[in-house]
């Protein structure tokens, strides 16, 4: 199983609205593609910004491929992300997933 993880951050002002965002955007289409396995959002107000991690289980890279594209250690973003997000990480991080 692979991991793959994301990172963003708004104002937090914008986190009820960026999270009801992604929900509809990035979550959606993960759980759309056969090969996700899960797909979670982590949130945290930090003063006056909010740190979002969405992390995504998957059977194999060829299934991440079939949501990110070719590159798939880049990030994928929307058009909307730009009304919320205060940057844009190039890259996404993947971990081997082991459980027992």
């Amino acid at each position: 199983m692979i991991t793959r993880m994301w990172h963003g951050k708004t104002k937090a002002e914008h986190s009820d609205e960026y999270l009801n965002y992604v929900e509809e955007t990035g979550i959606k289409d993960y759980k759309a593609i056969e090969g996700n396995i899960s797909a979670k959002i982590l949130r945290r107000i930090d003063g006056k910004i909010c740190h979002f991690m969405t992390v995504t289980e998957w059977d194999s890279f060829e299934s991440i491929i079939k949501f990110a594209g070719k590159d798939y250690k880049k990030a994928r973003y929307y058009p909307e992300d730009k009304q919320y997000l205060l940057d844009f990480e190039e890259n996404v991080i993947h971990y081997e997933t082991f459980e027992y």
